[in-house]
C-alpha cells in the first residue's frame, strides 16, 4: 500500500455472506488501513439465520479463518452482536446499529462502506485513493452500479434504478467526532453535524464519467437470491410482500421478462455485459465453474435467447424511452393503467397505434 494515500477503513455488514465474502477481503485488503466487517442478523432477517443470529452458510467461520490465515498486517476486525453487547446474537434495528458498529471502530481518514457482494475494478479503486489525495476537501462519493443478473454475462436496468436508486453512496471523509447517521440511505455527518455530501460531493455522475462503476453481483446466484428474498418478502421496510413469488416466478423462471429487477413495481429490463469483471471475480467464477464451492449456477439459455430476440431489444428500447418521464407518473398510474405496457412494451404501443392511425 502506499502511504501517501489516505487511510481507508472499509466497513462490511454481511449474512450468509458465502461465495463472496473471502474474495471481497482479498480486494480490499492491499488497499486497506482497516477491515471492520460486523456479521450477523437484525431480527427481519431471523428466517434465514441460526437460532442465535449468525450466518447459516458458514460466513463466520471464512472470517475467522481469514484472520487468522490470509491476515498478516492485522487489518481485519470481526463484530458480531454479542461483542456490541446484544447476547441474544442478533443485532437491534434494521441494520442501522450495524453499520455504527464498524463506524464507531473506524480508525481511517475515509470510510468506504462495501456491500460482500460488491466490488471494484482494482485500478478504479488505486484511482479514487489518488482522487482522494489530490483533493483532501473531498468528503464523499458517490457510484451507479452495475448489478448482474443471473450470471455474469447480464446485467438488471430499471426505472427503479434511473428514478429512485440512481446513486449508491459508499466513501465518505471520518475524523474525530463524525457519525454515521442513517444506513437509508447511507449518510455521514462531520462533527459540525453537516452532511458530507454537502461539502465536496464526488457524484455518481462524475464518477461515470470517470468510467468508474460499482459491480454488483447480489442477484446472481439462485442461493443469495432466494434468501435475499425471503428477507425482503418479510421486512416491513422493503415493502416487497411477492418477493418470493418473484423469486420463483422472475428470477429462476423468467415469465416476466420486463419485471426483472427485484424491486419488482417498476419496469425493468436486461442487458448484454461486455466489460471486464473485477480479476476476484474472474477467479470466483473458476471456481464456482469447477465445483470447488459446491453451489448451483442458473442456467442461462433462456436470458440469452430474450437477449437475443428482437421483440425483446424493441421493448427494451420502448421502457428506455419511457424511463425520464416516469418520475412524473403516479405509482397508480404505472402500476395500473400502465401494467401491460411494463409487461410488453411492444404489443402495447402496437395497439396503441392501432387506435390512432386511421384505417
Amino acid at each position: 500500500m502506499n502511504h501517501r494515500h489516505p487511510r481507508v477503513t472499509f466497513g462490511m455488514i454481511v449474512l450468509n455472506g458465502e461465495p463472496f465474502t473471502r474474495y471481497n477481503l482479498r480486494a480490499l485488503y492491499p488497499l486497506a488501513h482497516q477491515i471492520i466487517v460486523v456479521e450477523g442478523a437484525a431480527p427481519g432477517a431471523a428466517t434465514i439465520a441460526t437460532a442465535d443470529g449468525h450466518s447459516t452458510d458458514g460466513t463466520l467461520q471464512t472470517l475467522r479463518d481469514f484472520k487468522q490465515f490470509e491476515d498478516p498486517e492485522d487489518k481485519l476486525t470481526i463484530v458480531t452482536a454479542e461483542d456490541a453487547g446484544y447476547p441474544n446474537g442478533f443485532w437491534p434495528g434494521e441494520k442501522h446499529e450495524q453499520s455504527q458498529a464498524y463506524a464507531q471502530r473506524a480508525t481511517g481518514d475515509y470510510l468506504w462502506q462495501v456491500d460482500v457482494d460488491e466490488f471494484y475494478r482494482p485500478e478504479d479503486m488505486q484511482a479514487i485513493l489518488d482522487a482522494l489525495q489530490a483533493d483532501p476537501t473531498i468528503a464523499a462519493i458517490s457510484f451507479k452500479q452495475i448489478q448482474f443478473w443471473g450470471g455474469f454475462s447480464s446485467y438488471v436496468d430499471s426505472w427503479y434504478l434511473h428514478l429512485d436508486l440512481p446513486a449508491i453512496h459508499r466513501i465518505f471523509k471520518w475524523g474525530k467526532g463524525y457519525q454515521y447517521s442513517t444506513h437509508r440511505p447511507p449518510t455521514v455527518l462531520t462533527a459540525e453535524g453537516v452532511d458530507t455530501r454537502t461539502i465536496n460531493w464526488l457524484s455518481e455522475e462524475e464518477m461515470a464519467r470517470r468510467g468508474i462503476y460499482l459491480y454488483h453481483y447480489s442477484l446472481v446466484l439462485p442461493k443469495q437470491v432466494i434468501e435475499k428474498c425471503e428477507y425482503y418478502g418479510k421486512a416491513a421496510w422493503a415493502e416487497r410482500a411477492k418477493a418470493q413469488e418473484w423469486a420463483q416466478e422472475v428470477f429462476l423462471a423468467l415469465k416476466h421478462p420486463y419485471r426483472v429487477h427485484n424491486v419488482y413495481d417498476y419496469p425493468g429490463w436486461l442487458e448484454r455485459f461486455t466489460g471486464q469483471h473485477p480479476p476476484v471475480i474472474e477467479a470466483l467464477q473458476r471456481d464456482l465453474r469447477s465445483g470447488e464451492l459446491g453451489l448451483e449456477l442458473r442456467q442461462t439459455d433462456d436470458i440469452e435467447a430474450l437477449l437475443a430476440s428482437r421483440r425483446y431489444q424493441l421493448g427494451r428500447w420502448a421502457l428506455k424511452v419511457m424511463a425520464p418521464w416516469g418520475r412524473y407518473l403516479t405509482p397508480a398510474l404505472w402500476r395500473y393503467r400502465l401494467k401491460g405496457f411494463s409487461q410488453n412494451p411492444v404489443g402495447y404501443l402496437t395497439r396503441i397505434g392501432k387506435r390512432l392511425l386511421p384505417g
